[in-house]
């Protein structure tokens, strides 16, 4: 990978963060990746994992491990042995902690599906989902809106973390910052999670009704950094580059990041990242033939874990943007690599782009994903009268892992 540095970089730095402890657990580079649906599977954290150790060996600096979590999957379904779900719980050989969030709604559940992934050592670190904002999510009292009822809340994740300390499996908690403006829960949540047992805390500095549009709050996060001092505390949001994430640290405190559409398309975040915590100014800055030979890898990465060629290509066609944010491709090309059916036709249509064209720079930077639009939030009926789950609510948060896709 080609290497920059910044500018005006000094010649000796410190590590602006130390490692990251989550339990047993020690990460030197104190950075996870969000877990994703559709996108965090085996083949895009070991693309991830690779791009960065790569990064930084050409800066000449050792390897800082970070945190690579999968793409999130239901307890029920976990429970349930769901083919997807137990595929989706691989994890490689070089993968240590074995990350994986979990979704839950009921206490009972939550503790089954640990108890499995403890019995049968799948896990090494558990986070619970408390941020998704989808509305079929919601709408059933999942997700982002199910920490308003604190007693279901506080059960999940006491569950969770009972199950999970008969193995030494350390659990986390990732959250928004409540359903909206007025309703905001992540105060109180954290305080509760954190009083249950779990190791961390992780905020995305929006509502659920703010989806992923407009800015994060970091001063959230800083205020939650403020009230929770006996775990680490973890910020969500708007890191797009190594300098947001330390823009992010200096203006909350915050004690580590959580990036997730930053990296689309860009898995050598990860070096930078490092270096950028290591107090290091070096920064990855690939060439389109670097970045075509990462994307090559990561089609084929996706053949292995799918056991398909033709669904892998599929796949790798929703990454080809981001892969090529900024780059001067031709539309058509682009067009073309968006409808690849195997990897041959994807090498064919590679070999047509100018290897030796550099990082754009400003133009490849910035947001990658869609943003969306802010909206109310759709939740049960009368979800928001009372702190406690009424005998209809209860039914439907029933059936909210029902409506979750992916497993």
């Amino acid at each position: 990978m080609s290497i920059a540095t910044l500018p005006d970089a000094p010649s000796s730095t410190h590590p602006v963060l130390p490692p990251l402890r989550l339990g047993r657990h020690t990460i030197d580079s104190p950075v996870v990746l969000a877990p994703m649906a559709g996108i965090t599977n085996r083949a895009f954290r070991r693309l991830c994992r690779e791009s960065g150790s790569a990064g930084l060996a050409a800066a000449g600096i050792s390897g800082a491990s970070s945190l690579y979590v999968n793409e999130m999957v239901t307890s029920r379904a976990l429970v349930e042995r769901s083919p997807e779900t137990m595929r989706l719980l691989e994890h490689g050989p070089e993968e240590h902690p074995r990350s994986v969030q979990l979704y839950s709604v009921d206490p009972a559940t939550t503790a089954a599906a640990v108890r499995i992934l403890v019995d049968e050592d799948r896990a090494d670190h558990i986070d619970l989902n408390f941020g998704c904002p989808v509305p079929k999510v919601t709408r059933k009292g999942g997700g982002a809106a199910l920490p308003w009822k604190r007693d279901l809340f506080r059960a999940i994740v006491s569950a969770a973390v009972t199950e999970g300390a008969k193995g030494d499996v350390p659990v986390t908690v990732k959250m928004r910052k409540g359903i909206d403006d007025e309703h905001l829960t992540y105060l109180e949540a954290a305080q509760a999670a954190v009083d249950e047992g779990v190791v961390a805390v992780a905020l995305h500095g929006r509502t659920a009704s703010q989806a992923y549009s407009g800015q994060a709050d970091w001063a959230a996060i800083r205020l939650l950094k403020q009230t929770i001092t006996t775990v680490p505390v973890l910020g969500n949001g708007d890191i797009w580059s190594a300098e947001d994430a330390l823009a992010m640290v200096e203006q909350t405190g915050c004690d580590g990041v959580v990036v997730g559409r930053g990296c689309l398309g860009r898995p050598w975040l990860f070096a930078d990242l490092a270096a950028a915590f290591a107090g290091q100014q070096v920064r990855v800055r690939p060439t389109l033939g670097e970045v075509a030979e990462t994307l090559r890898r990561h089609a084929e990465y996706l053949t292995d874990f799918f056991g398909e060629e033709l669904r892998a290509c599929r796949e790798i066609r929703k990454h080809i943007a981001w892969y090529l944010k900024g780059f001067p491709a031709g539309s058509q090309v682009r067009n073309r690599l968006a409808l690849v059916d195997s990897l041959a036709a994807l090498d064919d249509l590679i070999a047509t782009l100018d290897p030796d064209t550099p990082w754009p720079g400003d133009p490849a930077e910035g947001p990658r994903g869609r943003a969306g639009s802010p909206r109310t939030v759709a939740l049960p009926e009368r979800w928001l009268q009372s702190r406690d789950l009424d005998e209809t609510q209860r039914a439907d948060v029933a059936q909210a892992e029902l409506s979750v896709s992916g497993g």
